[in-house]
Formats: C-alpha cells, sequence, structure tokens
C-alpha cells in the first residue's frame, strides 16, 4: 500500500525506498563508524548488500535491528519478557507506554511483538529533537519511525497535531498496522509515570465522527515497561540538580547523544513489557454526552492506572522506597544481599556524575525516588 503524498514528511520509508535510502548511507561515512562500532563483527560492505536485499522494513527489523538488539541484551541484561495475552493477534492497536529509555522502550518492543507471534511490529512515534544528524533520521524511518516535529509555534503545532493524527489513524484503519508512543513528551525523569492529555485529545484529532468514535478507532492499548536498572539513572539525577541551581539550564545536542548512548550500551538487569486489554471496552461504558475536557481526562486517568498496576516491581523499587524515607515497611520483600547489592550500584553511578559541586544528598534523593515511584504509583493503583 502506497502511503498517502501529504505525509512524506513523517511516515517511514515505503518499500520501494529502501534501495536508494540504503545507498544513501552506505555514502555516508558518519554512518558508517556508528555501524562499524555496533556491528564490529560483519563487514559494512556486507550489511549494505543484505540491506539492500530486504523488502520490507519488517524484513529490515528482523534482519537487523531484531539481531543486534539480542545480542545487545544478551551481554546487557538479565533477559527480557512480554506479557500479551490479553491481545488478539489479528487486531491492530496502538501501545500507549510509560518512557523509560530513549530508544530501547520503542525497540524492544517491536522485538517482543516478533517472540510474541504478532504478524506485525509497531510504526513508532519519534520526537525530531532526537534526530540529530541526517543518518539518523534515515535509520529511524527504516525502522519504521514516525517522525513527531516538535519545538513548534502554537499554530504550527496544531497542524502538526493533526497530521500526526490523521497519520496515526491511517496506519491503524488503512495500512492495518500498529503503532508505539509514549504517554508523554519526553521521559518522566524521576519515573512518576502519568499520561498527558494532550496526547489523548491529539490522537482523537484524526478520526471519523466524535472524539469517542475517534479514539476508539485506534484500539488503545496501555504499556507497562519495566526496568530493574536504568542505566541513564545518574544522568537524570544531575540534570535535577543543573536545573535547580541555574533554573534556564537546557541541554545540549552532545547531553542528548550521550544520554542514548548511555541508556542502550548500559546495564538494565531485567525488563519486562506488559500489555494491558484495549481500553474498547472500557471505553463503550463512557456516556456520549460526556463533556470533551472530563472525556480525555478519564482516558488519561485509565491508561495510568493500568500501568502503574501492570508494573513489574523488583527488589531495588521496595529497597529504595524504604531508604527514602528511612524505614523498613518492605524489609521482607528483599534480601540483605539485594540492598547491598542495591546500595553499592547507587554509589557507582553517583561516582559517575560530573558537576563541579555535585550534591549528593540531592542527588542521592533523587535516584531514589526514581526507583521508588514506581512502587508507590503500583500500590496505589492496586487501592483503587
Amino acid at each position: 500500500m502506497t502511503t498517502p503524498a501529504e505525509f512524506d514528511d513523517i511516515r517511514p520509508y515505503n518499500p520501494e525506498e529502501i534501495p536508494s535510502v540504503v545507498n544513501e548511507l552506505a555514502n555516508d561515512p558518519l554512518f558508517k563508524d556508528a555501524i562499524t562500532q555496533a556491528l564490529p563483527d560483519i563487514p559494512f560492505e556486507a550489511i549494505i548488500a543484505k540491506a539492500k536485499q530486504c523488502k520490507s522494513l519488517l524484513e529490515i527489523q528482523k534482519t537487523f535491528v531484531y539481531s543486534f538488539l539480542k545480542n545487545l541484551l544478551a551481554k546487557l541484561s538479565e533477559g527480557i519478557d512480554m506479557q500479551a495475552d490479553s491481545l488478539d493477534r489479528n487486531e491492530n492497536f496502538i501501545f500507549i507506554s510509560n518512557h523509560r529509555d530513549i530508544v530501547l522502550d520503542a525497540a524492544l518492543l517491536s522485538e517482543m511483538m516478533v517472540d510474541n507471534g504478532f504478524s506485525k511490529t509497531a510504526e513508532l512515534c519519534t520526537g525530531d529533537n532526537l534526530l540529530i544528524v541526517p543518518w539518523i533520521k534515515k535509520l529511524v524511518r527504516l525502522n519504521k519511525g514516525i517522525i513527531v516535529k516538535r519545538a513548534l509555534g502554537l499554530r504550527e503545532q496544531l497542524v502538526s497535531s493533526k497530521e500526526l493524527s490523521q497519520y496515526i489513524h491511517y496506519v491503524i484503519t488503512q495500512k492495518h498496522d500498529n503503532v508505539w508512543i509514549a504517554q508523554r513528551e519526553g521521559r518522566a525523569k524521576d519515573s512518576n509515570d502519568m499520561t498527558q492529555e494532550s496526547i489523548i485529545k491529539m490522537l482523537s484529532m484524526g478520526g471519523t465522527g466524535n472524539p469517542k468514535e475517534s479514539i476508539m478507532e485506534l484500539n488503545i492499548v496501555p504499556l507497562a515497561i519495566s526496568y530493574e536498572f536504568d542505566p541513564c539513572d545518574f544522568l537524570k539525577a544531575q540534570e535535577f540538580q543543573l536545573k535547580r541551581d541555574t533554573p534556564d539550564y537546557k541541554k545540549t545536542r552532545d547531553d542528548d547523544i550521550f544520554s542514548m548512548k548511555t541508556g542502550m550500551f548500559g546495564y538494565k538487569g531485567h525488563i519486562h513489557y506488559q500489555a494491558g486489554e484495549s481500553l474498547n471496552k472500557w471505553l463503550e461504558c463512557i456516556p456520549d454526552d460526556t463533556p470533551k475536557n472530563e472525556f480525555f481526562t478519564r482516558i488519561a486517568h485509565r491508561i495510568d492506572h493500568i500501568i502503574h498496576s501492570n508494573y513489574r516491581i523488583y527488589a531495588n523499587n521496595y529497597i529504595a522506597a524504604d531508604m527514602l524515607k528511612g524505614e523498613d515497611n518492605f524489609k521482607n520483600l528483599y534480601s540483605t544481599e539485594e540492598k547491598e547489592r542495591f546500595c553499592q550500584y547507587l554509589q557507582t553511578q553517583l561516582n559517575r556524575i560530573t558537576l563541579p559541586q555535585p550534591d549528593y544528598t540531592f542527588l542521592k534523593q533523587k535516584m531514589l525516588e526514581m526507583y521508588a515511584n514506581p512502587l508507590y504509583n503500583h500500590l496505589k493503583a492496586k487501592e483503587q
């Protein structure tokens, strides 16, 4: 299926574009350097030749991305699993998830969908602020990336949001593919994951009928992503102090590149993906005359409730909560060895902070909050 030209600036590549894009990448020295570092055991020419033979983006993913991620996780994690028993493999969905890692959250979803018997992976919404150099943008679009335009004026943002929404509806209802989008713009640095209502409003703009009918077209599935260890925790803590001490602080392009590399090539422990049920049955029970703002708020809260309920809670989360409050409420849920391991890990990460005047008390508190907040949200969701 050829995608309408109106979406050319945001859509993934069409299959017939693969050879020419691969040729462009083959002649990009920055891309060659990056791929040679990522896949040192395979000649660059062999990678290019094999890529040119791929007939679809799914084939690109299975041939290159899948094996790369498998090798990466074998070295830098204790394994990954996904539970998606609630989903009909013959349907298409938009997955809305919490956001931990800039690159891996979306990429690992595609890997898990292959392992869990889905016939298609997902098109992945990616902010253009991360597409720092041309080859990254091309690679993202080869990996079924949808470009999300950032840093626009109010009027431009409205036009861009409608275009994005229309394209997402097209993917679900016409291409019969899946989509992934984070529940908010950017990561929740303190791991206190809350869905932005603006995301839900955007999704409602591109469908048919009233907002409820438009949202139901998309078959929303809340997705909880849980990492035992966050390789970027020390960078997030460092950013908290920088923003505290310098209110107008803004990250640089080099900061973003370093965060992406740290997240991808840092140790993650166990990783778990948990898909909830589609929201459609729940949405059917919302009265059609519900005011728009209340409707969007209820959906955001429902997504949060399902994500928080489906977190996998690790020993780190219990330990951090006890350390943060100086209590031992959860001491029966972790061992002395696990606490010692986590404390040693925290110190190692704190030692990686490069601030000229690090406030270690503040930095440690922020890191503990990152691990405690998923537990707090999980417990609150289970009580409701």
